[in-house]
């Protein structure tokens, strides 16, 4: 008798399985929530990246709208939920202590669409754990994964491990 190993690698089973890999990258919207993370999203974005879009995130002057303002780096600007309605996965970057009240307008979104979040704090080596604690309290309940990076260069091994 095959052990139930043997028989789904058996020839008679090599029909049900997909014959080629999921070669579609994800449709990607990257948002810099502060300043600090804007200067590391410019970064990342000198990289070619398959399908992803570079934002700066709504402001921080309208914490209760449903549905902010957002820029990519040319300056032209778009709602947000038309960039998360555009993605398959939204990945948050701030720094650690700055102004990230902006993820729970793109969360909001996200939540609505059922889009995969990814929260990265970015600057955390040199944080003091107040500064770090308060990013964690604003990006927390909006971020389905979140991410303390120690350091930057680690954020694009990151975004190659989602498949940006």
């Amino acid at each position: 008798m095959l052990s139930e190993s043997a028989r789904a690698s058996s020839a008679a089973e090599l029909r049900y399985r997909i014959q080629a890999p999921n070669a579609q990258p994800r449709a990607t919207a990257v948002f810099a929530l502060d300043a600090a993370a804007a200067d590391v999203l410019a970064t990342l974005a000198q990289t070619s990246w398959g399908q992803a879009t570079f934002l700066l995130a709504p402001a921080a002057d309208a914490p209760g709208a449903d549905d902010g303002w957002v820029t990519d780096l040319r300056g032209r600007r778009s709602r947000v939920s038309d960039q998360v309605n555009a993605a398959d996965q939204v990945l948050m970057l701030a720094g650690a202590g700055g102004g990230a009240e902006g993820a729970a307008c793109v969360g909001r979104a996200c939540s609505r669409k059922r889009v995969m979040t990814t929260g990265l704090i970015v600057g955390a080596a040199g944080a003091r754990e107040r500064e770090l604690a308060k990013t964690l309290a604003q990006m927390r309940p909006w971020s389905l994964m979140l991410v303390v990076a120690g350091d930057d260069d680690y954020l694009a091994d990151m975004m190659t491990a989602l498949r940006v």
